[in-house]
């Protein structure tokens, strides 16, 4: 009968390390369920944010875009050019067109060429800001673009352990 006692003793213990081991992988396994939980939700958190951020990008180069089509084009300051005035300050016609550098046949036509307004071209240094800042958008959606790379990457392999 010692042997029976032997058998159950070992029996026992087996079965309490099958318990133990049994319980340690249910541990393990719900830990891992936990972190993946936590992770997916950072990532879709993450995710979120990006779409936001690419969204106010967006919304900011639209803005930039209507404020350009918004603004009427601004014209020089106007100078009333007389054909008096224009004989007084210049002796001949072809000084002041020379001076003006316009082309005309006589007196009044040069005056009527003067006296139009002429739009202002946007100065190159607006040019550049705006070039300036829509590189800057451009350097934050590459970055944007990166970031929700990674986090799909991370969420495809979290997904690929938990299937």
């Amino acid at each position: 009968m010692t042997m029976s006692n032997d058998s159950s003793i070992v029996k026992a213990a087996t079965r309490g390390t099958v318990g133990d081991r049994i319980r340690s992988i249910a541990d393990q396994l719900k830990q891992e369920t936990d972190l993946q939980i936590k992770v997916t939700s950072r990532i879709l958190g993450a995710a979120a944010q990006i779409s936001e951020n690419h969204d106010r990008l967006i919304d900011e180069v639209v803005e930039m875009v209507e404020e350009d089509f918004e603004q009427p084009p601004q014209v020089q300051g106007v100078n009333v050019f007389t054909i008096e005035q224009l004989k007084h300050q210049f002796k001949t016609l072809n000084q002041a067109k020379a001076h003006f550098d316009v082309k005309a046949s006589n007196w009044a036509s040069l005056v009527n060429k003067l006296n139009q307004p002429t739009p202002i071209s946007h100065p190159e240094q607006s040019g550049a800001d705006v070039a300036h800042r829509l590189d800057a958008i451009e350097s934050d959606l590459k970055i944007l673009r990166t970031d929700l790379n990674q986090a799909l990457t991370k969420l495809d392999l979290i997904l690929q352990k938990v299937s």
